[in-house]
């Protein structure tokens, strides 16, 4: 299949406007995690923003804050993993068809 330069440009026109839509789909998508039980809760975003942490009263405790740190800790890092697979997930609609499986090539560095 040969593509002339303006059949090119083209498709590179129609991918860009594919991504722009993603990336504003993304930032519209949320997600929330819980650990401990439900006690702390982390609310992102697919473009990876944070978008609320919700705890639960008996979590916050002066005698152990090492806890309530490490609860948070696994629930941001839950929270981003999950956000990562959403956007692979869209990023991956977005460019169904438009760019060809070509075998060892990597596009994760760019989302794709």
């Amino acid at each position: 299949m040969s593509l002339n330069l303006q059949d090119m440009m083209a498709r590179v026109q129609e991918l860009q406007s594919r991504m722009n839509e993603t990336q504003e789909k993304l930032r519209a998508l949320e997600s929330t995690v819980e650990v401990g039980g439900g006690m702390v809760r982390v609310t992102i975003n697919g473009k990876q923003e944070i978008r609320k942490i919700s705890l639960e009263k008996n979590v916050v405790s002066p005698d152990d804050i090492e806890l309530l740190e490490d609860l948070i800790l696994s629930a941001v890092n839950k929270a981003i993993e999950q956000s990562q697979k959403m956007a692979k997930e869209e990023m991956s609609k977005a460019t169904s068809g438009m760019i060809p499986n070509i075998p060892g090539l990597d596009l994760g560095n760019l989302g794709l």
